[in-house]
């Protein structure tokens, strides 16, 4: 398998091949599951058309927890054939599927009884590490301990000496999962699947009572075609019910959307060397180091406004921050909150109102011929659903092809960027006296880039400019900008700042202050005029704007009237006569 950038020319021809040569199958939604569907059609040796309407992973695939973990919580409910599955899916990804973009994290979990807490608490997580070395892929992952509370507090200074009695510390696994969301589709498109983001969904077109492909829209230019497919795949998430609708027939489950909002703070506000899981009256709620930043969340509530910008309110950001100060030593304020994301998680609907008790397994659905709705699910897992998806898909090609479709091989597919990864992690003292650049900095691009570290180095070697940090924003190099742009798929500004770089979570001014050098570098890229870069700076400042605004507002309702109040991007290319005068 040769790498395959997700350049401008890739994406035109994708475009092109989808509208001139029927698929096999077609994956709706640029989501974890749906690249892991192309992904794992394509390495089935099928012909695999991906569309996205907007970003990969630009949905709930890039505002996740960040982890890769069982679901301890998940065996307090018993639902143990999740949390073994899962449990498995973590080490995979940690120890062949992507090591260079899946770490593993430790986690304090402060116990607040004596004794009866400590045995409770203490036989689940042995059981959740039993489960993980069951698995045959939890080798690498170190064994739970008992701590006294003069031990936790050693290894986090940050917690009050009232706020827990003793500790558990264990292990989960921590992922970029905006980039490694991006590498699934990146991966598939290197085993020959067609793979074009910023095409939107219109139509599903039918023959009969038969599904046999899709009206989609080049959200670039404006252009309209048809893709036809055997079978077709949607795994657009919390869109599921919308894209269904297409097919004219009530769907056999539905997705209910549940918000979960997570903050960022610098590393200084939280002294530790260790992420925290504590109990709330709702859930969990976790502390998450984040290189030089830590992750807080997550809310936990049912939500039914805008599903492309969900908003964090005021009152989610003060639930973080009163529940993370109830063990703090120190309190945050509002003031040491560098960024706020926040993320619709698509789960099975149910009876219960409390979407924190809804399901997080996944189900597969065929109500209409040609067609697989693949729904629910968490991140951990995605390989399985993708898989499950397929599968169903394969079923329904099985009196259309002229040849049997094999099973799923994906458990042995690493993604780009894996192989040779360890190899060059040993070497990374080698790397930076040859490259010029510090060790800290080659790290930093191994567990970003893995064994693509190369194409990065070669734009420094050729141009020593793109070797210099970004403005505002020292963690990026300005070559890591021109790589996303000509190399992962990035179209627009948003994209850079937000998925490709996490900029816009770990900058106090959410990266407007880097936006015009990041616009720069990405027009040489994509051939972009001056009006072009403009316009992407101008809708990233409204973009930041009315999130901060946003942010601000006391409920839901006032919070996703102010962030609706930025719209999405539209390329200056693409806009009429009288939208670009006014």
């Amino acid at each position: 398998m040769r790498p395959v950038a997700l350049s401008p020319e890739n994406r035109q021809a994708a475009l092109d091949a989808m509208a001139s040569t029927p698929l096999d199958i077609l994956v709706i939604g640029g989501g974890v599951v749906g690249g892991g569907a192309a992904l794992d059609a394509a390495t089935r040796g099928l012909s695999v058309g991906l569309v996205e309407a907007r970003d990969f992973a630009s949905g709930t695939s890039s505002r996740s927890s960040k982890l890769m973990h069982g679901g301890l919580r998940y065996l307090e409910m018993l639902d143990f054939r999740l949390v073994a599955e899962a449990l498995k899916e973590r080490g995979l990804s940690l120890q062949k599927l992507a090591p260079h973009l899946v770490r593993e994290v430790g986690f304090l979990y402060p116990l607040t009884h004596r004794v009866w807490e400590r045995f409770y608490a203490g036989s689940g997580v042995a059981l959740y590490d039993a489960m993980s070395k069951a698995s045959g892929y939890g080798q690498d992952v170190p064994l739970h301990r008992h701590l006294t509370r003069r031990g936790a507090r050693r290894m986090m200074p940050a917690l009050r000496k009232d706020a827990l009695v003793g500790a558990l510390h264990y292990y989960d696994g921590q992922v970029d999962d905006a980039r490694h969301t991006m590498f699934l589709s990146r991966t598939a498109a290197a085993y020959g699947a067609h793979v074009a983001s910023r095409t939107r969904v219109i139509d599903l077109l039918r023959e009969g009572d038969r599904v046999v492909g899709a009206r989609v829209k080049d959200l670039e230019s404006g252009a309209e075609f048809d893709v036809r497919a055997r079978q077709v795949v949607n795994a657009s998430g919390v869109w599921t019910d919308e894209t269904q609708s297409f097919a004219g027939e009530r769907g056999q489950f539905h997705v209910r959307a549940s918000k979960g909002v997570h903050l960022v703070v610098p590393r200084d506000r939280i002294r530790g060397e260790s992420g925290l899981i504590l109990r709330t009256e709702k859930s969990v709620l976790f502390v998450i180091p984040w290189g030089r930043h830590w992750i807080i969340g997550t809310t936990d509530t049912d939500w039914s406004l805008s599903k492309d910008h969900p908003a964090a309110s005021r009152s989610d950001i003060d639930y973080l921050l009163d529940h993370v100060n109830s063990v703090l030593v120190e309190p945050l304020t509002h003031d040491d909150v560098e960024g706020v994301y926040a993320g619709l998680r698509p789960l099975l609907a149910g009876e219960d109102e409390a979407t924190s008790k809804l399901s997080r397994e996944h189900a597969v659905g065929t109500a209409v011929k040609g067609l697989v709705v693949i729904a629910g699910g968490k991140y951990t897992t995605y390989r399985v659903m993708a898989k499950d998806a397929v599968d169903a898909a394969v079923h329904g090609l099985s009196t259309q092809l002229d040849r049997h479709a094999p099973a799923s091989v994906t458990e042995d597919v690493p993604l780009l960027g894996a192989e040779g990864y360890r190899a060059l992690w040993n070497q990374r003292h080698m790397i930076a006296a040859s490259s010029g650049l510090g060790v800290g900095r080659i790290e930093h691009l191994l567990h970003r880039y893995g064994s693509l570290i190369d194409e990065v180095l070669d734009l420094v070697a050729e141009r020593p400019d793109l070797g210099r940090p970004l403005t505002g924003a020292d963690d990026y190099l300005r070559a890591e900008i021109v790589y996303a742009a000509s190399h992962e798929g990035a179209r627009h500004l948003d994209d850079a700042i937000a998925r490709r770089t996490r900029i816009s979570i770990e900058t106090f001014d959410r990266g407007t202050a880097c936006a015009e050098e990041v616009a720069g570098l990405m027009a040489g890229v994509l051939g972009w005029t001056d009006a072009q870069r403009d316009n992407e700076v101008d809708h990233y400042l409204k973009r930041v704007a009315a999130e901060r605004e946003s942010q601000t507002m006391p409920d839901d309702e006032t919070a996703d009237a102010a962030r609706m109040g930025a719209e999405d991007v539209v390329p200056v290319s693409t806009r009429t006569t009288e939208e670009s005068s006014s």
